[in-house]
């Protein structure tokens, strides 16, 4: 990172957020409420950088607002808590539709003749230069915090998971022992997901996180903060991999009960 660059960061991260944005945040994205004092502190400053680095482009009709910068900056300043943030370096814009839209891709089918697909989508991720998502499911993700489901933090995991090369499964770690451990334990849950699902058992995960490694890595993203304490409970080792690499705890966040009826001040 350039001189300039790290300088603009460390003035941006020790600006307030305004009152009127706090506001935005506080109603819209609810999960912030369960941030310790000093994460929330961070959170703003994370904010101030994600807004004045990131473009974001409205399509389909949707005329871009604060309103939507702030509540998709800030689920996905949550992702970069208590790490050294790299704010998404691969990504160039983010692009909003009003709902959930059509995306055509190819297919490749059984015969070896490709054709065009379409896909009704929430959001994307690619991992060079945009990131898509549908306003009415950021939305409907961020609001309630408990169910497991969150558009946002399920594309910028596939961000944080692409940093390094093509999305796999297994973000930048630190170690050669910390891929070790992670292959072991997501390896390991991985699979035990993929054979649930052929017997038609229940599971945790959202079944989707069986479509390979790097779905299930998003997904696991989107329980770990939503559903902490039933992962730890009921699948520790996952639980202990994915706080190790996001640096947080959320489990033992006693805050997210009443997250509902609590003020967020800077």
């Amino acid at each position: 990172m350039n001189l300039f660059r790290s300088r603009r960061r460390r003035r941006l991260r020790s600006t307030p957020l305004s009152a009127d944005s706090l506001r935005i945040i506080d109603r819209n994205v609810p999960y912030c409420r369960c941030l310790p004092p000093e994460e929330r502190t961070e959170l703003n400053g994370l904010i101030q950088v994600f807004l004045a680095e990131k473009p974001f482009e409205g399509a389909g009709g949707l005329v871009m607002t604060d309103e939507i910068r702030l509540t998709i900056a800030a689920q996905a300043c949550i992702l970069l808590l208590g790490r050294e943030p790299h704010f998404y370096p691969g990504l160039d814009a983010i692009i909003v539709y009003p709902h959930a839209y059509v995306s055509r891709m190819a297919r490749r089918n059984p015969d070896g003749t490709v054709s065009d697909a379409a896909q009704v989508r929430l959001g994307e991720s690619w991992r060079q230069g945009a990131l898509v998502l549908s306003w009415d499911d950021v939305v409907s993700g961020a609001g309630d915090i408990h169910d497991g489901h969150n558009v946002v933090f399920h594309e910028f995991a596939h961000q944080l998971d692409a940093e390094h090369g093509p999305a796999d499964g297994v973000p930048p770690l630190e170690t050669r022992s910390m891929y070790v451990a992670w292959a072991r334990a997501l390896g390991a849950e991985y699979e035990d997901l993929v054979k649930r699902l052929r017997r038609h058992a229940p599971t945790f995960l959202n079944p989707y996180a069986a479509t390979n490694p790097a779905e299930f890595f998003a997904v696991a993203t989107e329980f770990f903060f939503e559903k902490s304490q039933a992962m730890r409970a009921g699948h520790p080792e996952l639980y202990e991999q994915l706080r190790t690499f996001y640096q947080q705890d959320p489990a033992e966040w006693t805050s997210c009960s009443g997250a509902k009826h609590q003020s967020w001040g800077s």
